[in-house]
């Protein structure tokens, strides 16, 4: 009976075999080791990029990022059309709580320059005022010049000697209106104005358009102090009023809308200042029923 002998060359292969795994674990460990000396990282890290940098880093080439500055708009710039408006008008709000007349009237200056190309009847209604200007600049510069540094000299000053007319009388020479009534019809064509610009400068795309809101805006501000033919005349000549988008161009040039209207809207703030001080120092001198 023979005698089976067992497969020696198996247990002989594994027991070689272990010393060779030992030392390719041992090379790859090294080869680790030595690769993450030279990157910066350690073996336990769960995120590594080369160079130090945490998980997700960006390497920053040119320094932190700012956002772009918003330059002013040309229009509001010293030679802007908008800007040579407001400045004066600005200035004239002077800090006793008073307005400066000579300002002031600077500012209508600007405003006439501003509304006459913008359509027929802004430049009616700069024709007016302008003649208005002309006439308060006359007596800001004339021998009483002194009496007609500010509004609350003047007012003072012209009922003290008798000038300022009986309310709701008119002068049979507008030429020789009382600088306080002249300045009362300017700040009431201010009012309207400022209402136009406004609207202007807001007004909602598919809304009501800007011919729509300027006529409304005379209706409030100085309708109510026109004969019915004027307002007539007025009511037609809205129709053939500039589109917003025209206006915006012509107030505010080489800009975007959204800028224009920005734009405009600062400047119909500035002329709103101007108005509410203006109402009250009127108001609190019983001066508005001038005309």
């Amino acid at each position: 009976m023979g005698v089976a002998v067992r497969p020696t060359a198996p247990r002989h292969w594994y027991r070689r075999s272990i010393p060779l795994v030992i030392f390719v674990l041992l090379l790859l460990y090294l080869s680790a080791r030595s690769l993450g000396a030279l990157s910066g990282c350690g073996l336990g890290a769960q995120a590594c990029v080369p160079g130090g940098k945490g998980p997700f880093q960006v390497r920053q080439e040119s320094g932190p990022l700012k956002a772009p500055e918003r330059k002013e708009p040309p229009c509001l710039g010293p030679q802007g059309m908008l800007g040579r408006m407001m400045r004066p008008f600005h200035a004239s709000l002077n800090p006793e709580g008073d307005v400066g007349l000579s300002p002031y009237l600077a500012g209508w200056r600007a405003l006439v320059e501003l509304l006459t190309p913008l359509g027929s009847v802004f430049a009616f209604a700069s024709r007016e005022a302008f003649t208005k200007v002309m006439a308060l600049e006359a007596r800001v510069h004339g021998p009483d010049a002194e009496h007609y540094l500010s509004l609350v000299a003047m007012a003072a000053w012209e009922r003290r000697v008798g000038l300022l007319e009986r309310p709701g009388e008119a002068p049979r020479d507008p030429a020789r209106s009382s600088g306080s009534r002249t300045l009362l019809l300017l700040h009431r064509a201010l009012r309207w104005s400022q209402l136009c610009l406004h609207r202007v400068a807001t007004g909602a795309l598919g809304g009501p358009d800007a011919g729509a809101q300027c006529s409304d805006a005379y209706g409030a501000a100085l309708g109510p102090h026109h004969p019915w033919l004027v307002r007539q005349a007025a009511r037609l000549a809205f129709l053939a009023f500039p589109g917003r988008r025209r206006l915006l161009e012509l107030a505010c040039p080489g800009t975007t809308e959204a800028e224009a209207r920005a734009a405009l809207a600062r400047a119909a703030g500035t002329l709103e200042d101007v108005y509410n001080r203006t109402q009250g120092l009127l108001a609190e001198r019983s001066l508005l029923q001038l005309a």
